[in-house]
Parts: C-alpha cells; sequence; structure tokens
C-alpha cells in the first residue's frame, strides 16, 4: 500500500491550495484518511480526518479555512486550504486507516510522504 500525496508549494498569505492524496495497492477497505502537518522542531498533528462514512474532524486552527473530502472509490482524499496564513507553513502527510488485502489483515496506519506547504507573509 502506497499514499502518494500532491499539490504543495509556495502561496501568498490569504492564498488557496488544494492537497491531493491517492492510496494504491492491494486495499481490502478504508476507514479513515486525514491530513497531518509537522514543522521543524515540533510533533506531527493533525489538520484533518475524514471516515469513510464522511465524519470530519478538524483542527482549531484550521476549522472554517480548510475543507476534506474523500472519494472512496477512487481511493482518494483531497484538502482544500483558503485563507492560508504563514503558520499554515508546514510539510503536510497524507495518513490512511485502512485495512489491506489478505486473509486476517488488520486494521494499519499508513503514511504518505509529505508535502511542502509555505506561506509567504
Amino acid at each position: 500500500v502506497q499514499l502518494q500525496a500532491s499539490g504543495g508549494g509556495l502561496v501568498q498569505a490569504g492564498g488557496s491550495l488544494r492537497l491531493s492524496c491517492a492510496a494504491s495497492g492491494s486495499i481490502f477497505s478504508i476507514n479513515s484518511m486525514g491530513w497531518y502537518r509537522q514543522v521543524p522542531g515540533s510533533e506531527r498533528e493533525l489538520v484533518a480526518t475524514i471516515t469513510s462514512g464522511g465524519s470530519t474532524n478538524y483542527a482549531d486552527s484550521v476549522t472554517g479555512r480548510c475543507t476534506i473530502s474523500l472519494d472512496s472509490a477512487k481511493k482518494t482524499v483531497d484538502l482544500q486550504m483558503n485563507s492560508l496564513k504563514p503558520e499554515d507553513t508546514a510539510v503536510y502527510y497524507c495518513h490512511a486507516h485502512l485495512r489491506p488485502n489478505g486473509w486476517g489483515a488488520q486494521l494499519r496506519d499508513y503514511w504518505g510522504q509529505g508535502t511542502l506547504v509555505t506561506v509567504s507573509s
């Protein structure tokens, strides 16, 4: 199973970016997908998650500015980020909690490689 993230880049404060992540490989089912971010010297923190049933959870810092969406059929999760602030600058990681194919396979966590978002003031 692999997670391939894309969409990071440099944007001015107040601008928008859309991050996308595609899960590929031998996947039986997806429980949830989401985005986390990390800045050097800090722990990775939740940005937003979404379950296969459509329930969402956002960090307080991005509520009202970000929207997460999941396409279960395509196994993709997108994060639309608006009104970006310099403090949103971080490496953004795609996450999936899923069950791979295979007899007895258990739900487990997978991480993408990270995509850098830089917001200039």
